[in-house]
């Protein structure tokens, strides 16, 4: 009887190692270079690279980088020694900061957030805290229009029109719902007994800086009215001067039940705020919502400041003037390469349509200096700091027409 040796089984390869994760959670792809420094419209890397700042942080730092007049609002409210107190305690520049925005605006009242996603999220739940003041006890739901972008959180979320982001956190927050941009359709579904608020971008920002129609919205201004039903402003990105007047409504001839703003308001510096009308102020009681550090002094008196500077007479009219003259110039670069398919914008807030995606573009410009940002896989979207003048954004548009020809 012989016996067989089997071979000596291998033994399994061990599992390589998973990569070392980032110590910022990987949400974002960021650019390679490490930014150190600011100076006006420039981002300035750690190789002393210079990159002129087509994007402003997302339509943040509408002053410019390293301002003299917001150091010094930082450096004023550090001297208080008075960096925060909760909303438990009154501080002067809170109330300051609020009265100067009642006194500029429709609103009666304001509440500090400390983003825009809160901005809206907040407005959402104000939305039905008055809802349940009418004589309607099913009135709670919430409107969004084809295009829209509102932000991440839960309720936002479900009304941003990005099926991307929304996929992968279904089931989205019940009651909001997203339509056509179209006020037949919004006429059947704003039911008086069951709708609460619809919520617009004046110019749509993530949607690809489309502008909505002012006869649209003049038109919705009016529905609302009739059916008893609020209208939300969304101006995160679109108000504070970047379309040419401090507020996007005021181009519009009409105001809004509730206007969310943040983005510019303190150049940087994190808060948002929900501005609301007498009806919605006197629904709110104390407790119906709250917030940590929204407002808190030292960010209410840099936004204080910034506020009145974005508010100046002579920078809107820079912003319209030199907006259209960007315009133009987009227009004739679109001319020029038979690269483009349509233009869209207003003041220094504009979308290029690419027949190429957006992305390998902006990596191109990215190697020449120049920052840009998309909206959406085929639109390029601008926006520089409202300080920019006409020289720095010809020098930028030289750097996008040589990427966009290759």
């Amino acid at each position: 009887m012989t016996s067989t040796m089997l071979p000596p089984v291998a033994p399994a390869p061990t599992p390589a190692a998973p990569a070392p994760l980032p110590a910022i959670l990987g949400t974002y792809k960021r650019q390679a270079p490490l930014f150190v420094r600011g100076e006006g419209v420039y981002m300035i890397d750690e190789t002393g690279k210079r990159y002129l700042d087509f994007v402003a942080g997302i339509a943040v730092t509408s002053l410019g980088h390293n301002d003299a007049g917001v150091n010094a609002a930082v450096q004023e409210a550090l001297a208080a020694g008075l960096i925060h107190t909760s909303n438990l305690y009154r501080t002067a520049p809170g109330e300051a900061l609020a009265q100067w925005l009642v006194e500029h605006s429709f609103a009666s009242s304001v509440f500090f957030a400390n983003s825009g996603a809160e901005a809206n999220e907040g407005a959402f739940k104000f939305a039905r805290r008055w809802a349940r003041s009418t004589e309607h006890p099913s009135k709670h739901e919430i409107i969004a229009v084809r295009g829209s972008f509102h932000g991440r959180m839960p309720g936002t979320l479900a009304a941003t029109d990005r099926p991307a982001y929304r996929l992968p956190f279904r089931p989205l927050m019940g009651g909001v719902s997203i339509v056509e941009r179209d006020l037949d359709e919004l006429r059947a579904v704003l039911d008086p007994e069951t709708a609460a608020a619809v919520i617009v971008e004046p110019i749509q920002g993530e949607g690809g800086v489309r502008v909505v129609e002012p006869a649209f919205l003049r038109g919705l201004r009016e529905l609302t009215r009739e059916r008893n039903v609020l209208l939300i402003l969304d101006e995160i990105q679109c108000g504070l001067g970047r379309t040419g007047s401090f507020f996007a409504y005021e181009q519009l001839g009409i105001e809004p039940d509730m206007l969310t703003i943040a983005k510019p308001l303190a150049n940087g510096l994190p808060i948002g705020a929900i501005l609301v009308n007498e009806q919605v102020a006197r629904v709110m009681q104390p407790g119906d919502h709250g917030t940590t550090f929204g407002g808190g002094p030292l960010l209410a008196n840099v936004a204080h400041h910034v506020v009145q500077r974005l508010s100046d007479p002579a920078l809107l009219q820079h912003v319209r003037e030199t907006g259209a003259w960007f315009g133009a110039q987009l227009q004739a670069i679109a001319d020029r390469t038979g690269a483009v398919r349509a233009i869209r914008g207003k003041g220094l807030m504009w979308g290029m349509d690419v027949h190429e995606p957006a992305a390998a573009i902006i990596a191109r410009a990215f190697d020449r200096g120049l920052l840009m940002v998309s909206a959406g896989e085929h639109t390029l979207r601008f926006l520089p700091p409202l300080v920019i003048t006409q020289a720095e954004l010809a020098a930028g548009l030289e750097m996008l027409e040589a990427s966009i020809k290759g």
